[in-house]
């Protein structure tokens, strides 16, 4: 008998603890809510254990949850709970986490004050006794300030702590906006097609700092682009379809808006090819601030989390110097690599070339035939030390390109943001340009649409529309400036154009001024010609047709391009437009008001706001909505470009 409950003794010992074992694999659950110091929510915080490498970010409500694998949780363990985000005070919590339990952590975060940029200093024509002034006065004499900023007053008057504001030297290409054409003298429209989206989150980042954003940093084309659009998904044979719509147009109600647009095919995550990433990260001095190297970091650490064992990634800094500091390590190794990244610094000047040489031959002896070959570029763009000519940095990336190799930008920081630089390496890299203007927005680029941030669906995409002049009198490609091609480029597969990712939309919006409409727009003109016949009877075969679009592009891998046509009919009378249509007129219109375009009609602010909350749909990752409050935002900036000095001023 007692040797049968000897026996028996482990098997009631696994029954009884089974529930606890059970408990201890369960995962414990951590959800809670940020909001700022006026209540309202906060989007893209980043709430994070350090402790057990995980992580969370917010909704568009405010809302998260971090969900702790249960084998991390040993007992019951002490932890610090963080939320943070750059442009606010980061928040840490004490928390005591068991495997299976279930928290509540809210948090409320105040914006971060980094430094006071100017001082104004009013004086009297009488002087004033020290011994009448209410309160304690510190002089400075006048020949103890020096001519330089830094230090003016600080040390010399108690309690006062001066920083130097920083000269603003972002630069800019200067865009000069496409104006309306005639269908019958020009027929043909011809440009290489955009997925960048740096724009937009550089306007999100003036307009949250307090002010409008310089009007050649709007880029409309990268605006539109930025949202996602329920497209239908593409079939047949080619990699994406072409999607057309017309309606009325917003701003000009006599004209016409037609968008084209092209829905990118999204392959299984499991066909997609493995990876070989070298990052390749400026650590020179002018990335000390939070906004550039430590959001870097923070970047780099999100994407870490999504690389398997097929993967590689390799981490090249540059400042005085450049140098390895990872070489390509597999992608389930992520202590090794995340150690690499927490030992970044910023300091010293910048040799951007020689970085990107040497990421380049990193990458070459790291080559997977049929992968992902690609550098990632981390960067303000500030390269100030050892680039010999733009011209030869250009080649460079060129031939790299040629070789399979492609170039992917990432922006970072204000104040000497390099944006036309970087924009145009990513264009000859085969690659796109993003700026990370918060965690959110890293999460988005690497995380959330990493598929079609750094997997090529086709190369050298062009897009050509021929105008029907039986039914198009006039039009006007809204956006794109940058990216206008030769009629002839279009059959030239020699001419390099964009490039589009995995998933991806691109959409583009032209204003059509209808046959017969009572317009005012004004085009250029030429003298009657001589030897031409002009102002020929339009072909009156094709029906409704107004506009026929041709594409051509080539697989990531091909060197002859391929071509489909689309034709487009023109618009029934009262047939309601979609919301994907409404939406990206919205953020047109918007981004023709912030450039002040002679091209924006009756546009105001408040019909911007009235077509997007119109417009925002299922929304479900809070684009659309953050939308709106950007430009509900920028309706309340105290010096935004009024009706007298060619804004909108119609609020």
């Amino acid at each position: 008998m007692v040797r049968n409950i000897v026996r028996a003794l482990p098997v009631l010992l696994l029954l009884l603890l089974a529930p606890v074992l059970a408990r201890a694999q369960e995962p414990a659950v951590i959800t809670g809510r940020v909001t700022n110091t006026a209540g309202q929510p906060e989007a893209g915080v980043l709430v994070r254990i350090e402790a057990l490498n995980v992580g969370a970010m917010t909704a568009a409500d405010g809302a998260y949850r971090l969900t702790i694998p249960g084998a991390r949780i040993r007992g019951t363990m002490s932890v610090n709970i963080t939320a943070s985000r750059v442009g606010m005070t980061s928040v840490r919590r004490p928390l005591n986490v068991t495997a299976g339990a279930q928290l509540t952590q809210d948090f409320v975060l105040a914006p971060q004050v980094l430094m006071l940029e100017e001082l104004v200093v009013t004086g009297h024509a009488t002087p004033a006794s020290r011994a009448r002034v209410p309160f304690s006065v510190s002089a400075v004499a006048v020949e103890n300030i020096p001519v330089s900023a830094g230090g003016v007053i600080q040390g010399k008057v108690a309690g006062a702590r001066i920083a130097d504001a920083p000269m603003n030297t972002e630069e800019y290409n200067h865009i000069q906006e496409n104006v309306f054409l005639a269908a019958a003298r020009d027929p043909l429209s011809t440009f290489s097609i955009d997925v960048d989206r740096a724009s937009y989150s550089n306007v999100r980042r003036f307009i949250r700092d307090g002010q409008a954003p310089p009007a050649d940093a709007v880029r409309i084309e990268e605006m539109v682009n930025y949202f996602t659009y329920a497209y239908p998904a593409p079939r047949g044979e080619h990699p994406f379809g072409v999607v057309t719509e017309v309606g009325d147009c917003p701003w000009n109600r006599r004209h016409q808006l037609v968008q084209v647009a092209l829905q990118g095919r999204m392959p299984e995550t499991r066909n997609l090819p493995p990876s070989n990433l070298v990052f390749l990260v400026d650590v020179s001095g002018s990335m000390s601030s939070p906004d550039k190297l430590p959001l870097v970091q923070e970047s780099l650490r999100l994407l870490v989390g999504e690389l398997t064992a097929r993967d590689r990634i390799a981490l090249v800094v540059y400042a005085g110097a450049a140098g390895l500091v990872l070489d390509a390590t597999p992608g389930d190794r992520k202590d090794v690599i995340l150690a690499a990244i927490d030992r970044l610094s910023a300091g010293g000047s910048t040799a951007g070339a020689a970085g990107i040489q040497l990421a380049y031959d990193v990458a070459r002896r790291n080559h997977m035939p049929g992968g992902n070959n690609r550098v990632i570029l981390a960067s303000d763009g500030d390269f100030n030390v050892g680039v010999s000519s733009e011209g030869e940095l250009v080649r460079l990336i060129e031939e790299k390109r040629d070789q399979g190799t492609f170039l992917t930008v990432l922006g970072f920081g204000r104040g000497n943001l390099a944006d036309a630089r970087m924009e145009q390496l990513a264009d000859k890299g085969n690659g796109n340009y993003a700026y990370v203007d918060e965690i959110a927005e890293a999460r988005r680029v690497l995380v959330s649409e990493r598929a079609g941030t750094l997997f090529t669906l086709a190369k050298d995409v062009k897009l050509q529309v021929e105008f029907n002049p039986a039914r198009v009198y006039a039009y006007r490609l809204i956006g794109y400036e940058n990216r206008m091609l030769a009629a002839q480029d279009f059959n030239d597969d020699r001419k390099d154009a964009g490039e589009m990712g995995a998933g991806h939309t691109v959409t583009a919006l032209y204003e059509i001024v209808p046959v017969g409409a009572d317009s005012d727009v004004q085009m250029g003109g030429v003298d009657s010609l001589r030897y031409q016949r002009v102002g020929m009877e339009p072909v009156g075969r094709f029906g409704r047709e107004m506009m026929n679009v041709k594409v051509r592009y080539k697989l990531p891998d091909g060197e002859q391009s391929r071509l489909l046509s689309h034709a487009v009919q023109a618009r029934d009378g009262g047939a309601r437009s979609s919301e994907n249509f409404r939406f990206a007129a919205a953020v047109a219109e918007f981004g023709m008001l912030l450039r002040t375009s002679e091209h924006r009609g009756r546009s105001s602010v408040d019909d911007v706001l009235r077509l997007a909350r119109g417009a925002t749909g299922p929304d479900a990752d809070g684009y659309r909505t953050e939308f709106v409050r950007m430009v509900e935002a920028y309706a309340a900036l105290p010096r935004r470009p009024s009706a007298a000095s060619g804004g909108d001023g119609d609020r």
